[in-house]
């Protein structure tokens, strides 16, 4: 698949979450969202997969470290724990604070900055710096339309309201979970818990 057909899925994925997040009041953001973060934080945190893709476009990377958006998660899992991954989860706290009084306006202008990012490329599929080093952004991008795809299903989730992923979107982040899920040496679980063999043991994920 080429940039293009990866960014419009992308683009899919950014325009329902963004859709999703202006249908959740403000006065509810201090409910339960995921884990202990509340719905501002956890919205916060998804408007990230934004943010990163405007960030990291703007640094070019000497060499290529991860291969692809499997190898990504699978290299990010690798180094989240303790400390960083308590620094995920203020990040999280952090982006929903920044969210500020308009969250979906700030979401908004993320995710037009996003796009004007990638409109600068020209068609160009450089290497940029991530989380796990060097990639093209052919590669990164999808881990991107992963995170938002989750976690609007988290949000959907966490508020009662109806919420179906654009099915490219859903797709690409299927097909990306059964990539990673090998990455990780759970292919065989996650093989045996899709065909109703047995469940997933607990604590069971493909990402971090």
């Amino acid at each position: 698949m080429d940039l293009g057909e990866i960014r419009q899925t992308f683009t899919a994925a950014a325009t329902a979450f963004l859709d999703l997040a202006e249908r959740v009041p403000v006065e509810r953001y201090a409910e339960p969202g995921l884990g202990t973060w509340d719905l501002r934080a956890l919205i916060g945190h998804t408007g990230r997969s934004l943010v990163t893709v405007t960030t990291y476009l703007q640094i070019r990377a000497a060499q290529v470290d991860a291969e692809d958006a499997a190898d990504y998660f699978a290299r990010v899992s690798r180094t989240v724990h303790g400390s960083a991954r308590d620094a995920v989860h203020q990040r999280g706290i952090e982006a929903g604070v920044a969210l500020g009084d308009d969250p979906v306006a700030s979401l908004r202008e993320a995710r037009d900055e996003a796009e004007m990012a990638l409109d600068l490329l020209e068609g160009a599929d450089p290497v940029v710096e991530t989380a796990a080093g060097g990639m093209r952004v052919s590669d990164y991008l999808p881990t991107r339309t992963f995170e938002l795809t989750v976690h609007s299903l988290d949000i959907a989730r966490a508020t009662g309201l109806d919420f179906t992923p654009p099915a490219e979107a859903l797709a690409d982040t299927l097909a990306l979970a059964g990539a990673s899920a090998l990455r990780l040496g759970l292919g065989v679980d996650v093989l045996l818990a899709l065909t109703g063999r047995r469940p997933l043991p607990p604590g069971t994920s493909v990402v971090p």
